[in-house]
């Protein structure tokens, strides 16, 4: 058959007044939870990489000790150029610790990733 037309329902689906703007209020609703979710996980990833930063140079300024150089100097040099104004380093028996803050905005100042790396027991003579 040729000239007819396409079958068609013969009541179009309406959506109920009620239900117009159902999917915004539900964005709107979730939001704030999807913000705070996200600035959770980006926290937590920038602990982890002040930790490793942290721990990498702890570790090189243990090896400075064994090497008799400044500790402190080679724990500062080991981190990046942005987390060396904010780091403290502390060396004591053998022992440096570094502790750093991680840029997190909001919650950066409550964070604060410190490691100790040991340089080994005392050389015996």
């Amino acid at each position: 058959m040729t000239g007819t037309q396409p079958l068609r329902p013969a009541c179009p689906a309406r959506v109920p007044r009620g239900e117009l703007g159902q999917a915004t209020v539900e964005l709107a609703a979730l939001l704030p939870l999807v913000v705070v979710v996200a600035l959770a996980a980006y926290g937590a990833l920038a602990g982890l990489s002040a930790a490793e930063q942290a721990g990498v140079a702890a570790e090189a300024g243990a090896i400075a000790f064994l090497q008799d150089r400044i500790p402190s100097e080679a724990a500062r040099a080991a981190l990046p150029a942005q987390m060396r104004r904010s780091a403290a380093v502390s060396v004591g028996e053998r022992r440096v610790t570094v502790s750093v803050r991680p840029r997190v905005p909001l919650v950066g100042r409550l964070l604060r990733a410190r490691v100790t790396a040991h340089a080994g027991p005392e050389p015996s003579p």
